[in-house]
């Protein structure tokens, strides 16, 4: 299940299929500790998942091995042909990789961040598929990428559209679609893309072209806030309710870093915050959290086993890259029977960059800005743009989804409370909190599971009595 391996078929998890089976508690207590599933495993007990860094040939019910494909990624020496003219040559094979991907696509739209990612997407669109629409969503207060977003579009000649994030509309799509889901995420962009992805459908699209997958081999340096997160991160069991006491809940930052300390370095470069492990205990209403954290054994020894900071975070990254953010655009794109392109997949591409491509055309050697390549490819068409020096994103309003969709969310955590009895506890208590983003945070891992579980407990029960 990996845009590197190809396009994933989801047929044998459509409803009423063999392979679905009892959900996976403890993948549950996954996303709510981290936001994903640990794979290879995945909502239901008997379905196993193939993401990159596993090996299709392994077994992964009883077997699996991760390895890193991308070792190493920012250590290529400069070689003799370091002279070529790198930035055409690139060109060239993103204009190919765009043509392979949206193969089929009748009518792509590119989600244009205004980043580095999408504008050189953009920048490739534009001569192998000048029929793309880009779309730019504006989905908090932090940054706006619209203004960026459209000036590229404009100077391309590509046409370009605005989504502005109304939540309670978000939640209400993702709802409509849950049926449909074939496995289950919480990515803390997947209601920001359903959105996205429902409203191209709307507006005449069929295909996404979605600019993730660069980062692991043109590697990424750890920066001054990551290390000090990483520092921070202590693998320390506090009190469930630290977070909750008065004055510290009103505080994000104070929050944040409560939380971080409760993480171990690899959770804690996961993006987003979330709920601690004695937090996820309370809604089970068991222990189970320890049962979540075991998964990540797994990975440990590959880990362990990174050259430099970067290949450390690197490697954390692809889990969380493969689980949660490719996962998103992949069980949207599969529920709303869109296509999904991820041109910076592509192997003909990947493969050219990591073992062709020299170091400092991946990461400056004295700056350590990385992405190079795609800076001067931007820079050849650009002056420089205010979101190629600060990556963008597709941000979401969850303060607002918390305000608008709140007795919803707890409609469904009493339908799960079997399952979760400490949903609505938790709900309650912290209904006067959801205004910090932290406790609104948690408050989004529940709105995405709790529906889901209402939902499929109810067509496995249906599947169980017909059987």
């Amino acid at each position: 299940m990996s845009p590197y391996f190809g396009k994933p078929d989801f047929s044998a998890l459509a409803e009423g299929h063999a392979q679905r089976d009892r959900i996976d508690l403890v993948s549950v207590a996954d996303i709510l500790r981290n936001a994903f599933v640990y794979p290879p495993h995945s909502i239901f007990e008997g379905v196993k998942l193939v993401t990159f860094g596993f090996c299709p040939q392994h077994d992964m019910h009883v077997a699996p091995k991760f390895h890193f494909r991308f070792r190493n990624a920012g250590e290529i020496p400069v070689d003799a042909s370091a002279d070529q003219d790198w930035v055409a040559a690139y060109h060239r094979l993103l204009c190919d990789a765009v043509l392979r991907s949206c193969e089929g696509m009748r009518a792509p739209w590119l989600l244009q961040s205004g980043g580095k990612d999408s504008t050189t997407l953009s920048i490739a669109c534009a001569d192998a598929r000048p029929d793309t629409t880009c779309i730019t969503y504006l989905g908090g207060r932090e940054e706006n990428e619209v203004e960026s977003a459209a000036h590229v579009a404009r100077t391309l000649g590509l046409r370009h559209e605005t989504l502005v994030c109304d939540p309670g509309r978000a939640y209400d799509r993702y709802l409509a679609a849950v049926p449909r889901l074939p496995l289950l995420t919480a990515d803390f962009a997947l209601l920001s893309y359903m959105d996205l992805a429902t409203e191209i459908g709307e507006r005449g699209g069929d295909g996404v072209i979605d600019g993730l997958g660069a980062d692991s081999y043109f590697g990424t340096p750890v920066d001054r806030r990551q290390r000090i997160l990483a520092g921070f991160a202590r693998d320390l069991r506090l009190p469930s309710g630290i977070a909750e006491l008065p004055l510290v809940d009103r505080s994000f930052q104070l929050c944040f870093m409560l939380g971080t300390l409760q993480m171990n370095a690899i959770e804690r470069v996961f993006p987003g915050s979330r709920f601690s492990d004695d937090e996820v205990d309370g809604l089970f209403g068991r222990p189970i959290a320890r049962e979540s954290r075991a998964r990540l054994t797994l990975f440990n020894d590959e880990i362990a086993s990174a050259t430099s900071p970067w290949e450390k975070r690197d490697m954390s990254m692809s889990i969380a890259g493969s689980a949660g953010a490719f996962a998103k655009g992949l069980y949207t794109a599969s529920a709303l029977s869109v296509h999904a392109a991820y041109p910076f997949c592509d192997r003909t591409l990947r493969e050219w960059i990591y073992h062709e491509v020299p170091r400092d055309q991946k990461v400056d050697p004295v700056t350590h800005l990385n992405k190079m390549l795609i800076r001067r490819h931007i820079a050849s068409r650009f002056d420089e743009l205010p979101y190629v020096r600060k990556k963008g994103s597709f941000r979401f309003d969850l303060c607002g989804l918390a305000a608008q969709r709140f007795e919803s969310v707890r409609d469904y955590a009493q339908q799960a409370h079997d399952l979760l009895p400490g949903a609505v506890p938790w709900l309650d208590r912290n209904r006067q909190r959801l205004d910090n983003k932290y406790h609104a945070s948690k408050f989004y891992l529940l709105a995405i599971v709790l529906p889901w579980l209402a939902h499929h407990r109810r067509d496995l029960q249906s599947q169980a009595l017909a059987a």
